[in-house]
């Protein structure tokens, strides 16, 4: 399955309903939120418990990608489309900083 095609599955699953656009954007941005402090929170329990749980890590990395495609989708975008623009967004950001 293509990162786009998994964008269109995300898209056909129901979701709260909402009456407006922002108000969709809002729920999807704080579920990509949500689960990027679940990606932490399994980082720092690692490093607390000495060993991290890759399995749980991996299971929350899932989510994360789930509500950041579902949020492409809202704003009609393509996933990979995204994807094909930031490594020259990275590299400006990284040339900045060689010129600061």
């Amino acid at each position: 399955m293509t990162l786009d095609e998994y964008g269109k599955w995300a898209a056909t699953i129901p979701k709260p309903e909402h009456p407006s656009r922002e108000q969709r954007l809002a729920y999807l941005g704080l579920g990509l939120a949500g689960e990027a402090g679940e990606v932490a929170d399994t980082v720092r329990r690692g490093m607390r418990e000495g060993r991290l749980n890759e399995d749980r890590l991996a299971y929350e990395l899932a989510d994360l990608l789930f509500h950041w495609v579902s949020l492409c989708a809202e704003l009609g975008l393509q996933p990979s489309a995204l994807i094909a623009a930031g490594p020259a967004h990275i590299e400006e950001r990284v040339a900045a900083r060689s010129v600061a």
